[in-house]
């Protein structure tokens, strides 16, 4: 477990400049606590929501309009917003992202990518069709077979890996929740 450098600079309640340093209360990790109304700023992982949609033996990419990794091809996902579900929030991220008409099917994937602060979550979706209308996030939206799926551009570890899963699940016939940490 490594302690990544706090990011707060400043108190989010008074203004002052915090201190990086360890809590009265035991804590073991070194936080960002201000010095004038001892408030603890703890900094969370941020979580990103997003499906594996498919229709028939195909799955649904989207080519990205957007940094990271602009023109390279990723599921439909980003990060969860304050107030979501995790399932509400990859909803969300299908509708923005891939303009597709689906169902929400059961929990995928789980993988911690503690490097940057992040778990990725994954829901499978099934296509209700193959018509899509992709937001501005999204050059394209596009359903592959296995064979035709563009492995060198894939945009994320955790959406190859995602997909990997998938495709070797469907050859058992029998779909698990997969759950991994990416270093």
């Amino acid at each position: 477990m490594s302690n990544i450098h706090n990011t707060v600079k400043f108190c989010k309640n008074c203004g002052t400049s915090v201190e990086n340093r360890l809590p009265d209360d035991g804590d073991t990790r070194i936080r960002a606590i201000c010095p004038s109304c001892k408030t603890v700023h703890y900094e969370n992982p941020l979580n990103v929501v997003g499906t594996l949609p498919v229709w028939g033996d195909k799955v649904l990419l989207c080519k990205r309009n957007i940094e990271p990794r602009l023109g390279k091809w990723t599921l439909p996902a980003g990060f969860l917003e304050m107030g979501e579900t995790l399932q509400e929030g990859a909803a969300r991220e299908t509708t923005e992202e891939a303009g597709a008409k689906f169902e929400l099917e059961n929990l995928f994937a789980v993988m911690s990518v503690a490097r940057v602060g992040q778990v990725h979550i994954f829901y499978k979706a099934r296509l209700l069709s193959d018509v899509f209308d992709p937001g501005h996030e999204t050059m394209e939206a596009r359903l592959f077979e296995e064979s035709e799926i563009p492995w060198d551009e894939i945009a994320f570890k955790t959406v190859k890996e995602t997909l990997q899963f998938f495709f070797a699940d469907r050859k058992l016939g029998f779909f698990d929740i997969h759950q991994l940490n990416i270093n």
